[in-house]
């Protein structure tokens, strides 16, 4: 989609499930191995009572959805809020609203969420992109 075609208000969603695999996958390319997410005893003393994703695991699935509807688009910042823990299984909507533009920059900024299959809001933020068309 070019710049001048989007509308303050457009929006997109994406679903995904967070696979055991994923998890460990994840954890294998960041090096993020904290016990937290990848042991199941441990996880279980915590406040969380159970093994949990990790959170920029779940904060790069709007990189995909961006990629898919502003192809060559460019991150120059985005703010994430975590409110509540992924789990193994969950299905995580992840969608944007366009908010505000910049024309003269073709810059824009969207709002950001993520929520699980209950509907509950876990990750929230603002991202802000510059379409390099």
């Amino acid at each position: 989609m070019k710049y001048p075609d989007i509308p303050i208000g457009f929006s997109r969603a994406k679903t995904r499930e967070v696979s055991e695999k994923l998890i460990k996958d994840f954890a294998e390319l960041s090096e993020d191995r904290n016990p937290l997410h990848l042991d199941e005893e441990y996880a279980q003393k915590t406040i969380f009572g159970r093994r949990i994703a990790h959170g920029m695991l779940t904060a790069s699935f709007i990189s995909a959805l961006l990629a898919e509807n502003f192809p060559g688009g460019v991150y120059l910042s985005q703010t994430l809020n975590w409110l509540r823990p992924v789990r193994i299984g969950d299905e995580i909507t992840t969608s944007f609203l366009v908010t505000e533009k910049n024309d003269a920059k073709k810059i824009l900024h969207l709002s950001t969420e993520w929520k699980n299959q209950k509907n509950e809001i876990l990750l929230n933020g603002v991202a802000i992109i510059k379409l390099c068309e």
